[in-house]
């Protein structure tokens, strides 16, 4: 019986091989069975010659051919490629124990401890024991290498079978004894391997004599394995014997062995192509998104550069409203790109490390300092259109306001001087008495002093009109026009009041005065008339305001303004009382009076008309004063809402960004915990939205009300939308930066605890807590881990954790850098053995082969980058195999 127990010989391989006894394995008392010991004897015969014909001889009676040890010395050298001690030619028993015994200790070499198998037995002709050491030797040779996804032996090989016949209907290999009888599963071996042999589908279960027949003369034929078993011997045995079917399957196994290879060689170069396949997407991806996003900021910029005048407050207003809809509508899907664009450039790089591929350069002007550059720009460019928008706004109600003012100055104006020319020139004292030429130099006198007291507001419509050009006012030029038009006929009254002038002085020498009365009433109702419409222009006048300081000062001047009617009215009521002297002069001395004041136009009942009008006018103007000063109050508590919740929202952001920054540093647990932990905070902050919705809406609602400053807060909306983007980005980034450290971890082996000590180890040494540390504390952390540094050899370290050469390590680059000195991957030289597996041995490989071993799409994707190979050894249609494996890894061009 064999024992399969521990032996501590060194096999040819240089490993211990251990032996287990089994349940299975051989019992000398099976062999009572004269069925089992009948397949025993041909499929051990069959297998000892297909390894002895090697040698040029063969077997006929299994326990006879053995019995002098020649053959059985023959067969172990065959088999092993060891030569075995020189056998003893001497026909005597001894000779012949001698030489089974150097036999028996070369098997016990191998680590088999052979138990109740002696010398003489097998010398004595034994068929039992012969057969026991026979399978000995199968199990050794044959079968105890098999190896299949960790399993081995007996296990492995049935493990092989079960892999490769699962696809195969009416096939389920449990076991080497029944699971064969239909002989099924020996044609469905076959023809996993050489499909052109067997017809699969034409065989039948109900016919096992034929299907076995079958494959043993197919494997005989065409796979030079000799029929081992007897088609009629496995069918009508309840339980065919597992060895001979063990030993048989094993002769499967190895003249597949070949393929096995092919098979695991191509699983690895579609696993490397696979990887490289996904990166290039991932490029290709980059590149899209980064060029389209580029292209997004090079059609806005000029849109928010384009300073393009308008005319009205309606048409910014307009503009204001595209500016919002960009904000609110446009701009935050390109926000999310951008951050997701930064995640991918991460994710691939670090995907790129861990295959041990070179970092991926993007085009020219699409690295991701570029787009951060153009985005840069880009806000810029949006800060300076929207401070433009508000600053036209203003500027346009300015000119708007003083347009109007300037028009209504200028149509009093020109009504008062309507007709003064014509007066100014007329004759009418030369044929005027003493008395009437004096009335028409006091006329004269008063509209002089009339004219005086217009002069004013001429100087007015001036500056008004000097303003609009200095603010560029869209109808300058109608407004220079009607401004000249002014100025050039009050020059011409000048010299026509001057001209008048000195003809009456020269009349009044002949003529005697006129009544005083009259006089007085001229001097002192022309200036009073003028404060009457310089009233009614006040009480008119329009008012524009963006705080209560400033609509409480009108207000004030006003009241001011109200204080003074009561001295007015006494005015008024005086010179009516001048006009009613003469009343009562003329009637109490009889005189008739020629008609009105001859000193003036302004007649008592203008007068009253005018101060009844005034009058009508203050009530009115205290209505429009508390209607502003009611919506500056309005806009006060609208400026206080919007402070308290910009108050709330920058302290939030500023809060989260503070404790983001320690969560990146401090973090615990597992990295699937602290990237869980991300996610919940994240979810947490994107819950904080509804309160940033509020805030611009009560943004929105100030710039409808016009509201340009507010004392009740520091922050504006362009700061806060600036803050939260980047706490977003921020946190996006850090959960992206786990996830690369969980792909790291994975691909690489790590431990958590390694990764707890890598953190450590890391946090200890970022002295400003930052998340990054300059090269001295790096080189800190690297003495700290053993390691002995000279110059050069930092100098390499650090082009791989800062290849922009930036001065600063992150965790991300130092675990990265942790991991690769400290696992392995894959390299070019294994994608080379693997295509010269395939290629068998060749130093190229052809289209055919590719299509043959590997699935079509990786066949293909190898058939288009590989170059025609070039060496003495080319074949037509040869591919270069050799520089398309380097080319993988960066080391040459495809």
């Amino acid at each position: 019986m064999v024992d399969y127990h521990a032996a501590n010989n060194q096999s040819s391989t240089g490993g211990v091989q251990i032996y287990m006894e089994q349940e299975n394995d051989w019992d000398r008392d099976l062999l009572l069975d004269p069925a089992w010991e009948k397949q025993q004897r041909k499929t051990f015969t069959a297998w000892c010659n297909s390894h002895l014909r090697k040698s040029g001889t063969q077997i006929e009676n299994i326990e006879e051919d053995f019995r002098d040890g020649l053959k059985l010395m023959l067969l172990l050298e065959t088999i092993s490629g060891e030569r075995l001690p020189k056998p003893e030619r001497g026909k005597m028993r001894v000779h012949k124990i001698n030489n089974v015994n150097k036999a028996l200790d070369f098997i016990a070499s191998k680590g088999v401890k052979l138990v109740s198998i002696g010398a003489e037995e097998i010398v004595d002709g034994n068929a039992k024991m012969t057969l026991g050491m026979i399978w000995t030797i199968i199990l050794r040779f044959a079968i105890q290498d098999i190896s299949v996804e960790e399993t081995s032996a007996k296990e492995g090989l049935l493990l092989w079978c079960q892999r490769k016949t699962a696809p195969y209907k009416n096939v389920n290999v449990q076991n080497f004894h029944i699971s064969w009888k239909d002989g099924l599963a020996f044609n469905a071996l076959i023809h996993r391997h050489r499909p052109d042999l067997i017809d699969y589908d034409s065989l039948r279960k109900d016919d096992p004599v034929t299907n076995l027949n079958n494959a043993f003369e197919v494997a005989e034929k065409h796979l030079d394995i000799p029929k081992m078993l007897d088609a009629e011997d496995i069918v009508n045995t309840a339980r065919p014997d597992e060895k001979a079917i063990m030993t048989y399957v094993s002769s499967f196994y190895h003249a597949f062995s070949g393929a096995q290879k092919a098979e695991t060689a191509a699983n690895r170069i579609c696993k490397v192509l696979a990887v490289n396949q996904e990166n290039e997407q991932m490029m290709e991806d980059y590149e899209k998104l980064a060029s389209e996003l580029l292209e997004w900021i090079r059609r806005t910029i000029p849109w928010l550069e384009n300073r393009t005048q308008e005319k009205t407050v309606n048409d910014m207003q307009a503009k204001q409203e595209d500016f919002r809809d960009y904000r609110c509508v446009h701009k935050p899907p390109k926000v999310q790109e951008k951050c997701q664009l930064e995640i991918s450039f991460n994710t691939l790089q670090t995907k790129l490390r861990l295959s041990n591929r070179p970092a991926f350069m993007p085009s020219e002007g699409r690295m991701v300092s570029d787009i951060n550059g153009a985005w840069h720009t880009l806000e810029g460019a949006e800060k300076g259109y929207e401070e433009w928008i508000l600053s036209e706004i203003r500027r346009l109600e300015r000119l708007e306001h003083l347009a109007e003012k300037f028009h209504q100055k200028a149509a009093i104006h020109e009504s008062w001087t309507d007709g003064k020319e014509a007066m100014l020139t007329q004759k009418d004292y030369e044929t005027s008495t003493l008395s009437e030429v004096k009335a028409l130099l006091r006329k004269h006198e008063a509209f002089e002093s009339d004219l005086a007291a217009h002069q004013d507001r001429v100087e007015q419509i001036a500056a008004i009109a000097q303003e609009l050009n200095e603010l560029d006012y869209y109808d300058s030029a109608k407004v220079n026009a009607r401004c000249q038009k002014i100025c050039d006929q009050w020059d011409t009254l000048g010299a026509f009041t001057q001209s008048r002038k000195e003809s009456l002085e020269r009349t009044e020498k002949q003529l005697e005065s006129i009544d005083e009365l009259y006089l007085e009433y001229a001097k002192r109702a022309a200036p009073f008339n003028n404060w009457m419409e310089g009233a009614m222009e006040d009480l008119q006048d329009m008012f524009i305001v963006h705080n209560i300081e400033e609509i409480q000062g009108l207000i004030t001047a006003h009241e001011q303004f109200k204080s003074t009617l009561a001295e007015a009215n006494k005015e008024r009521e005086a010179i009516q009382a001048i006009q009613s002297e003469v009343q009562k002069i003329a009637q109490s001395n009889g005189i008739k009076l020629s008609g009105a004041n001859p000193y003036t136009t302004i007649t008592p009942e203008s007068i009253d008309s005018k101060w009844e009008k005034a009058m009508d006018m203050v009530p009115l103007r205290d209505t429009a004063l508390q209607d502003e000063l009611n919506k500056q109050n309005s806009n006060d508590t609208l400026r206080a809402k919007f402070a308290t919740q910009a108050n709330t929202v920058g302290a939030y952001i500023q809060a989260k960004m503070e404790e983001i920054g320690r969560i990146s540093i401090e973090m615990n647990g597992t990295l699937e915990d602290q990237l869980t932990n991300l996610k919940e905070y994240q979810k947490t902050i994107m819950s904080y939205m509804p309160e940033i919705n509020t805030l611009e809406g009560y943004h929105q609602l100030i710039q409808e009300a016009l509201i340009f400053d507010n004392q009740y807060t520091s922050y504006t909306m362009e700061h806060l939308r600036v803050g939260w983007e980047q706490l977003l980005t921020t946190i996006a980034r850090t959960i992206n930066e786990v996830e690369n450290q969980i792909l790291t971890r994975d691909a690489k082996g790590i431990t958590q605890e390694q990764l707890h000590e890598y953190r450590a180890s890391f946090n200890h040494f970022d002295k400003k807590r930052s998340g990054q540390m300059v090269s001295e504390d790096f080189r800190a952390l690297l003495i700290s881990t053993g390691n002995s540094l000279g110059e050069s050899e930092f100098a390499r370290i650090m082009g791989i954790v800062d290849p922009n050469g930036s001065g600063a390590v992150t965790f991300q680059a130092f675990i990265d850098f942790m991991s690769r000195e400290t696992t392995d991957t894959d390299t070019a030289d294994q994608v080379i053995a693997s295509f010269k597996i395939l290629a068998a041995d060749k130093n190229f490989i052809t289209a055919e082969e590719l299509r043959r071993e590997l699935p079509p799409d990786q066949a293909e994707y190898c058939i288009a980058r590989m170059a025609p190979y070039t060496g003495a050894d080319a074949a037509p249609g040869a591919l270069d195999y050799m520089s398309f494996s380097t080319a993988l890894y960066g080391e040459s061009d495809l």
